[in-house]
């Protein structure tokens, strides 16, 4: 479901996009191949800017994604949209409208739609709690089950994790913090190349701590952006 949710939002975001497109005198269909243009885009964008620390890496990841939304633009109206004439001269079908060539504008829609993804996907997690979801390992050659939301965070010791449970217990674990990582999914926030943390019982104490399951833990400065975007954008902890 949570899934299927996720997914529900590009098709609503292009169908509106394509009624914007309309307005500018585009037929239906090539307001929707328009409007495909821009979610990869968006989808990148999304993805790479937490990731750009310095404001310069920021500005040229802008510049990119921009790029190469007025290319594929260009290369949908002037060699997609074309046709050969009785001279034997192709020429669009189509021109471009002035508005998708405006950096302005662009900008805004790339940004709208990486926006409301992020808060699309924010929403739905806290819709579908982990409170419900459980994880089975092992430690010390015990099998372990804990529901998700019972997790505080995983911390990595050279060969091994330590699984940290919300009322303090600890378990031993030899998969990586990367693997718990992607097995616990978008409740669970990389803070640290020795720290994975439980977000829904996490919280920001200083720029460079969190205090989780009582313990305060460094937030190192390769994630220190992604880590205050996340606090700054969720409701406090429960």
């Amino acid at each position: 479901m949570r899934t299927l949710l996720r997914i529900a939002y590009w098709p609503l975001a292009i169908t509106i996009l394509a009624v914007i497109l309309v307005s500018l005198d585009y037929t239906l269909s090539q307001a929707v191949l328009i409007g495909l243009i821009f979610c990869p885009c968006a989808l990148a964008l999304e993805f790479w800017m937490p990731k750009a620390r310095k404001p310069m890496e920021k500005f040229f990841l802008s510049l990119a994604v921009m790029t190469s939304v007025i290319l594929l633009i260009v290369i949908l109206h002037f060699g997609v949209w074309t046709s050969l004439t009785k001279d034997g001269v192709y020429q669009s079908q189509k021109d471009i409208s002035p508005m998708l060539i405006n950096p302005a504008f662009l900008g805004l829609i790339l940004t709208t739609l990486s926006i409301g993804d992020y808060f699309w996907a924010k929403w739905i997690s806290k819709r579908f709690k982990a409170k419900g979801r459980t994880i089975t390992f092992f430690s010390e050659r015990k099998s372990i089950t804990l529901p998700l939301a019972d997790i505080a965070y995983i911390e990595s010791n050279d060969t091994e994790v330590r699984i940290v449970s919300l009322s303090g217990e600890s378990y031993r674990n030899r998969t990586g913090i990367g693997q718990w990582e992607n097995l616990l999914g978008e409740d669970f926030l990389r803070i640290h190349r020795s720290y994975l943390v439980n977000v829904n019982s996490t919280s920001l104490i200083s720029p460079d701590l969190v205090s989780a399951a009582g313990r305060e833990l460094p937030v190192s400065r390769k994630y220190k952006e992604t880590v205050h975007f996340e606090f700054e954008h969720r409701g406090p902890v429960c």
